[in-house]
């Protein structure tokens, strides 16, 4: 396991850490000095060389895709920081925003400058109210020491920074649907092309990039693209944010080098909790394919997941142990992406509905082994035909689960529900009514 010293998480313990004087006092805005006395275009290649990939899930890389942008046009272009985490299983923005808010900031004017951009916003969850004063009253802080504004430290650069709470809607965190909510529209995803760097945001161009993505170029801008390039593998770069959960002894976020293996990450969060051993894990959140003990040692990077059968995405980490039905959890996800689908297009809204009527049947002792089929099929249909990612994400734990935990699906249907425990009412169970009969 390779040491880091923590970056994107040095000051969390630090006194009133998101404060700009406990800020500035670690070294902050150090990085927006040296960029404001560099060229754009050498930040742009800066992170290029580095070779930061985007760390909201898809991993692409941030230099290239700020390079997608036109030539400036004397019109205007935006920056749009994409903070509206809400997967099942994925918690690192927030808690990142929370603790170091200038972080985030002083990330984006970077960026904002990289790209020509004098307008920044930053969406928020509206239902994490903390977060959304804390970036308020960091912006606020920001601007009063004349890191926002006119003339930037004197580089002649103006930039504003808008923080916009959505209405609380997963759609949303796919950035055209993002888009769409900042104008004041219903989320909805928008169909490519045109891109967001060519027409993005009031049709104009636009990069939008990932809380922890941003975050990371103060680092990149003062320690160099080379340090930054030396952490991880050799095509999955830098240090990230791990996000444990579940049944393991001491959850929360690691931070760490890409490349890292569940088996290292147990080790620094206290094991899987006593008594009980690992059975399945998912290593990017509920959108990603989920792996099991055999998987231990794979290295946490994007190339080695994708060859173990799934997707490393956003590092959230779900642990379970042998307690967990398979079942049961999938189910809970499936209903959690049928209610979060925004409708627009048929094999999500109708295929994630019917999805979760199979797992109702299976939870309530009524599913037969057609029904396993059945999901298979319907994922089938909704793979790769939905207008985003939502649709895709939707069939990953589904067919992961049945290839490697068939035999528990079949004894929902031999044994009329879940064996793990047989006294559970069905998931999407109605309460009986009053004087009825159990």
């Amino acid at each position: 396991m390779t040491a880091l010293d923590p970056v994107l998480s040095r000051t969390w313990a630090t006194p009133k850490s998101w404060t700009l004087s406990a800020y500035e006092a670690s070294g902050g805005y150090g990085a927006l000095k040296k960029a404001m006395a560099t060229k754009p275009a050498d930040i742009v290649k800066a992170v290029k060389d580095s070779g930061l990939r985007g760390r909201g899930g898809a991993g692409f890389p941030a230099g290239m895709k700020w390079g997608f942008l036109p030539e400036p046009d004397g019109g205007p272009r935006y920056l749009v920081v994409n903070a509206d985490e809400s997967e099942p299983g994925t918690c690192k923005d927030i808690p990142l925003m929370m603790a170091s808010p200038h972080l985030l900031i002083e990330g984006a004017i970077i960026t904002a400058f990289a790209v020509n951009s004098d307008h920044a916003f930053i969406y928020l969850r509206g239902e994490v109210v903390h977060v959304y004063r804390r970036l308020l009253a960091a912006v606020a802080e920001a601007r009063k020491a004349g890191y926002l504004g006119a003339n930037i430290l004197g580089s002649g650069f103006d930039l504003e920074i808008t923080v916009h709470a959505g209405a609380g809607a997963y759609i949303c965190g796919e950035e055209s649907a993002l888009l769409d909510s900042l104008e004041g529209r219903r989320g909805q995803p928008r169909l490519k092309p045109p891109f967001p760097a060519v027409k993005g945001l009031y049709a104009r161009p636009t990069t939008i990039n990932n809380v922890e993505t941003i975050a990371s170029i103060p680092g990149i801008i003062d320690r160099g693209a080379r340090w930054f390039a030396s952490l991880g593998t050799e095509r999955s770069k830098g240090h990230v944010l791990y996000s444990l959960s579940g049944h393991v002894e001491r959850p929360g976020q690691y931070e760490g080098p890409l490349g890292m293996t569940l088996r290292e990450l147990l080790a620094l969060a206290g094991g899987v909790r006593k008594g009980h051993h690992l059975k399945f894990w998912t290593p990017g959140g509920s959108s990603t394919q989920i792996l099991t003990d055999k998987h231990l040692d794979v290295p946490l990077d994007y190339e080695s997941v994708e060859a173990a059968g799934s997707a490393l995405g956003t590092r959230a980490l779900q642990i379970f142990d042998e307690t967990t039905c398979v079942v049961r959890a999938v189910a809970r996800w499936i209903e959690f992406y049928r209610h979060e689908s925004c409708g627009k297009c048929t094999p999500c809204r109708e295929g994630t509905f019917w999805l979760s009527q199979i797992y109702e049947r299976l939870e309530g002792g009524e599913g037969t082994e057609a029904d396993i089929e059945q999901l298979l099929e319907t994922s089938r249909s909704i793979l790769g035909r939905s207008f985003c990612a939502l649709g895709d994400s939707a069939t990953m734990t589904i067919s992961s689960s049945i290839a490697l935990f068939r035999n528990e699906y079949i004894a929902h249907v031999t044994g009329h529900g879940c064996p793990m425990d047989p006294t559970a009412t069905a998931l999407f169970a109605v309460p009986a009514e009053k004087g009825a009969k159990a």
